[in-house]
């Protein structure tokens, strides 16, 4: 008698989870574009962009790390590498709350530390996403 085995998909991220962190990096991409945007054009609107953009992106990764903290906690749930993209993951909320205070002020104050805050912010987003999504999944054979 033959037995099939069949593929099981992750369950290490969930796929609300995905959407979070995916998002919220697009979110944080989207306000280095407007900053960087602003820095060539001095037009005003392009921080204000940038200025909706990062408490969007902030809400989105705040879901994340509640996602990841929830799979912290649970045992079964726990992945190898899971600590590191928490790490990332609160570091990034962090420097992009930050980002949000600095983004508050007027254009011509927000620069360039703006700027600045949003490539870091991104950068850490990336790095986060990529981390959610390739650690080896409890369960998983690679």
């Amino acid at each position: 008698m033959a037995h099939t085995l069949a593929a099981r998909y992750s369950q290490a991220i969930h796929p609300f989870h995905a959407v979070l962190v995916a998002g919220g990096m697009v979110l944080f991409l989207g306000a280095t574009l407007s900053d960087l945007a602003y820095a060539a054009t001095y037009h005003v609107q392009w921080t204000n962009f940038g200025s909706w953009l990062i408490p969007g992106a902030l809400l989105l990764t705040g879901l994340a790390l509640l996602f990841t903290l929830a799979d912290l906690i649970r045992v079964h749930r726990r992945a190898a590498g899971i600590g590191a993209y928490a790490v990332v993951l609160v570091i990034t909320w962090i420097l992009g709350f930050i980002n949000a205070l600095v983004h508050a002020r007027d254009a011509w104050g927000a620069m360039p530390m703006g700027l600045w805050l949003s490539v870091i912010t991104t950068v850490l987003a990336a790095a986060a996403t990529w981390l959610g999504f390739s650690h080896r999944h409890p369960g998983v054979p690679r």
